[in-house]
């Protein structure tokens, strides 16, 4: 899953993403409405944790221009107001779902998946393919009904792979699903983490290697 959290407290924003990367999730923060709204028109999001008041760009108007851009990403609006008006307000704004500050992060990750369940294409709850099973809420994989003791970028990537039914995944789009905006396009992250994903799969006892490389265009399971 692709999120973007824009949020003018740095501290908090930051503190956000790190959570969500510990849950197999790729993250950018951004910390002005102007620039939330130039990734939001380039990047395929599929939730954005959208501060209301933030500077440059205003969240609402922010949230306007997603839907103007027509893209299927979800908003989950993160705000200080706590009135019944802020919170009608922000979801007819087009918000999907809304929060207040302080809020308790299980129950944010809890809200930050079910939106993405209802992002094109939805991502199901339980994703399985040639003996291979992931709980994609619980973040458990195994293999032939053995456990996978996977990283989250591991799988991050066995859920693309899993998601695509077959369909050969390019490299480039696995560091668009599991990376962030900071990683080098040109780095050996998906090779090295196809191999030790690889590695775990065969330490289960698989005798077949599930995960095909097809050279210039990506993997495929």
């Amino acid at each position: 899953m692709r999120v973007l959290v824009a949020d003018d407290e740095a501290p908090l924003a930051e503190l956000v993403a790190r959570g969500l990367r510990r849950q197999g999730m790729a993250v950018d923060t951004v910390f002005r409405g102007d620039d939330a709204e130039e990734l939001l028109t380039v990047t395929p999001y599929d939730v954005v944790i959208l501060d209301r008041d933030l500077p440059g760009m205003h969240g609402d108007d922010v949230a306007r221009r997603v839907h103007e851009l027509g893209t299927p990403t979800r908003i989950l609006m993160l705000t200080a107001a706590i009135t019944l008006t802020d919170r009608v307000t922000g979801l007819e704004l087009g918000a999907d779902d809304y929060m207040t500050k302080p809020f308790e992060f299980p129950e944010l990750v809890a809200r930050v998946r079910a939106l993405g369940r209802r992002a094109s294409p939805a991502i199901p709850p339980i994703l399985e393919r040639r003996g291979i099973h992931l709980d994609t809420g619980r973040r458990i994989a195994t293999s032939d009904g053995m456990p996978l003791d996977l990283t989250a970028k591991e799988l991050g990537v066995l859920e693309a792979l899993l998601s695509a039914g077959g369909r050969v995944v390019s490299a480039e789009e696995l560091l668009e699903r599991v990376w962030d905006a900071n990683i080098d396009p040109f780095t050996a992250a998906v090779r090295v983490t196809m191999s030790k994903l690889r590695a775990k799969l065969r330490a289960t006892g698989r005798a077949d290697d599930v995960i095909t490389t097809h050279p210039g265009h990506g993997y495929s399971l």
